[in-house]
């Protein structure tokens, strides 16, 4: 990947295009080496469910994936207003010495943890006003996604498809009427399963990939970031480099036809 091709976000650039999750895995110190593998710089917990110093007789994220080498985004998992979601990411202010990058998610259902758009717009607008840096977890809707970038946000993410799924980019043409409108990074959070969902988010022009489960829940764990990490590379040096044209009703022989050795014989 050429070295200028760093994605920014809330002005700060980062030489990787992953950002992982740290929840799901067996221990913090398989944890660690996922992150180690997948080349992440940005990893996003859950305020609710990790340990980051709310209780300090129990090990601690901190000490596995340490904030002074990676850019820790808290994120608001499990919460299902906006209420819960401001008073989440304040407190996870306090625990990390004021730390303002956040990831907001307000879910709007427990089953299929799709967010709640309208919960999601107001707790981005109060979180904002109160001078956080917030990337947002949204629904594939052009039009809210747009809203949340006039709210002030410094990121959005669509989801592919339901969290925790698999099931890959379900409808890319949402995604690319985003993508196409937007003046802040656009990331896919949510629904990527393998390696090549991860390479057509990047493909289709996304600024980065977020995930957990894909890596969390794989036979191996360390060996999937690792895949991942290639494939989001892949996908972005496709996506510079520009796929050539489909041709749906002919084909193009791959060599050229001028000049071509005669089977005549004089």
């Amino acid at each position: 990947m050429p070295t200028t091709d760093s994605l920014t976000i809330a002005g700060k650039a980062y030489g990787s295009r992953l950002l992982i999750g740290t929840g799901k895995y067996k221990d913090f110190d398989e944890t660690r080496c996922a992150v180690e593998a997948s080349g992440a710089e940005i990893v996003t917990v859950a305020i609710r469910r990790t340990n980051i110093g709310q209780d300090p007789k129990q090990p601690s994220l901190l000490d596995a994936v340490p904030p002074s080498k990676y850019t820790y985004l808290p994120n608001t998992a499990g919460c299902y207003s906006a209420d819960d979601a401001v008073r989440t990411l304040r407190l996870a202010r306090e625990l990390l010495d004021g730390h303002d990058l956040v990831k907001l998610e307000v879910l709007g259902d427990p089953n299929t943890l799709f967010p709640n758009v309208i919960e999601t717009l107001k707790a981005a607008k109060t979180l904002v006003d109160d001078g956080f840096k917030v990337m947002v977890y949204t629904s594939d809707d052009p039009i809210i996604a747009k809203q949340l970038e006039e709210i002030g946000c410094v990121a959005v993410m669509p989801l592919a498809s339901l969290i925790g799924s698999g099931m890959g980019i379900l409808n890319p043409w949402n995604l690319k009427l985003i993508i196409e409108a937007a003046k802040i990074p656009v990331l896919v959070d949510a629904g990527v399963g393998t390696a090549s969902d991860a390479a057509i988010a990047m493909e289709l022009g996304c600024d980065g990939v977020l995930m957990n489960t894909a890596i969390a829940a794989a036979r191996n764990p360390i060996l999937m970031a690792s895949a991942m990490r290639k494939a989001v590379e892949a996908g972005r040096e496709a996506w510079l480099a520009g796929r050539m044209p489909k041709k749906l009703d002919s084909a193009a022989p791959s060599s050229p036809v001028g000049g071509m050795i005669s089977s005549k014989t004089s």
